[in-house]
C-alpha cells in the first residue's frame, strides 16, 4: 500500500523451522533455555496499538525477515 511505511529487519541466521513459525508470537513461547518468550509478543502488541502489523518470513538455513508495517 502506498500509504504505509514498512521496515524490514533481515538476518542470515539458521531461520525458523516451519513447525515453530506459528508459535513465535504466543506469550511465553521460547526455544531458548534462558528466554522469557515475551519479546515478539510485546513487539506485536506495540504494532497493533499503533495500527500496524508485524509479519515474519523465514527459510531454514537461509534466514528470517520481519516486516513492520505502519
Amino acid at each position: 500500500n502506498e500509504n504505509k511505511i514498512c521496515i524490514k529487519v533481515f538476518d542470515n541466521g539458521k531461520g525458523i523451522p516451519a513447525e515453530l513459525k506459528d508459535k513465535i508470537f504466543i506469550p511465553f513461547f521460547t526455544t531458548r533455555t534462558n528466554g522469557s518468550g515475551i519479546g515478539l509478543t510485546f513487539a506485536r502488541q506495540v504494532m497493533v496499538m499503533h495500527n500496524g502489523t508485524i509479519e515474519v518470513f523465514s527459510k531454514e538455513n537461509e534466514g528470517t525477515v520481519f516486516v513492520l508495517s505502519f
